[in-house]
Formats: structure tokens, sequence, C-alpha cells
């Protein structure tokens, strides 16, 4: 029994490729059902051991929106004021792409929290591998059991013709997040989502490094093609 997976693939592909961060968003309401099924993406993502360490609030009560969207403006114009530093050393197409990126970025700083939904994703260190925690150097591998469930809620909104962005500024004001939300220990956060459909085009194809500028052939620096 053969089963013919072209277009299946081509969905899949599709929706990485066009996988952009929207940050401008409407306002509308998100159908539950429509939540319901990018809740269930992430729960299919891998994690060590099949654990799931993670947990995901999903904010969509007004007044705490409004608090998240304070928190995130105070952390944007403090990262934003160096993104803007930046753009002196640019020119050209590359300095008005990056124009762009922080004008949309700005909008996300004075309205994250018009967002009608904002996904907080929490973990619990004490329930992760974390393998490279003493190697002398700053320690990545407990994200692979929480990032794959973010990712794959990305794609499902994507998918759902949702705009979202992954932001992890909103970790520096961790403590007030778990007052707010009433997070206990020992969980903490490590990713936030702004959802909801798109104000303007939404996604769209994406830019980014080629393949054989990222990926080597057994060893370092050693070209996939041409050997």
């Amino acid at each position: 029994m053969t089963t013919n997976t072209e277009p299946m693939a081509e969905q899949l592909y599709g929706a990485m490729s066009t996988l952009r961060s929207v940050r401008r968003l409407r306002t509308d309401p998100i159908p539950d059902a429509v939540r319901d099924r990018i809740l269930q993406a992430a729960a299919w993502a891998p994690s060590g051991g099949n654990v799931q360490p993670w947990r995901v609030v999903v904010v969509q009560n007004e007044a705490q929106r409004r608090v998240i969207g304070d928190l995130y403006r105070i952390e944007w114009e403090k990262y934003g004021a160096g993104a803007r530093q930046g753009l002196q050393h640019l020119s050209g197409e590359v300095l008005e792409k990056q124009k762009r990126t922080l004008a949309a970025a700005d909008h996300l700083g004075e309205h994250m929290g018009d967002a009608p939904l904002i996904l907080v994703f929490c973990f619990n260190p004490e329930n992760m591998a974390i393998t490279d925690a003493d190697l002398g150097r700053p320690s990545v591998v407990g994200g692979g059991s929480v990032y794959p469930a973010v990712q794959n809620v990305m794609l499902a909104c994507r998918v759902e013709g949702i705009g979202c962005t992954l932001t992890t500024l909103l970790c520096f004001q961790e403590t007030a997040l778990r007052d707010l939300l009433g997070i206990p220990d020992p969980w903490y956060t490590c990713a936030f989502l702004p959802i909801g459909y798109p104000a303007l085009g939404g996604h769209g194809p994406i830019s980014r490094r080629a393949v054989d500028k990222l990926c080597y052939l057994d060893g370092w620096g050693q070209p996939l093609k041409g050997r």
C-alpha cells in the first residue's frame, strides 16, 4: 500500500517557508475551536523523555493583557533603542528592510496588550534532563523540550491564518508575570506569543541564509556540495 505524501509535503514546506513574524494584529477574538487546534499542535511536539515539562497560560483577560502590554513596552523601549543605533551602519535596501522591521516591532511594543490572546510558555527545570548544565558554557539543551512546542504553535497559527511572533523580552519581567498569572515554583517563563488575525498582509515569503551557509558535511566548514 502506498500513500501520496506530496500534497502534505507541499503544505508543510509551504507553511515553514512563509512563517513570518506578524506583529501587527487585529483585536478580533480568536474562536475557541481555532485556539484549541493551535494548542493541540503544541501538545503534539516532542520533548525529552516525552515528559512535556512545559505549560501554556493562555491570557485572554483584558486587564491581564493590558498589564503584560505595559511590561512589554518597558522592555521593548530599552531593546529597541539599541536596535535603532545599529541602523547607522546600514544602507540601501538592507537599511530600508530593517526600518520596516523596526516599525512593526515598535507597533507591537505599543500594542502587545491589544492582541486577543497572549500565550505564555512556562517550563519546569526539575523535569528536564539538561545534559549541558555543567559544561562551562550557556546551557541550551533544556530548551529543546520546550521550543518544539512553541514552533508547533507558530506553524499551526500559520495554517489557521493567525498572525504570531515569538518574543522572550518579557523574561526580564518574570517576577511580575509570575505574580500576575499565579505561576508557582518551580515553573518559570521562556516564551511569549501574542497571536491574532493579521492587520495587514500577514504571513508571506521569508528571508533566511542559504542552506550551504548553515550546514556542513562530515566536519565543520566542509561544504555540502562539490565534493
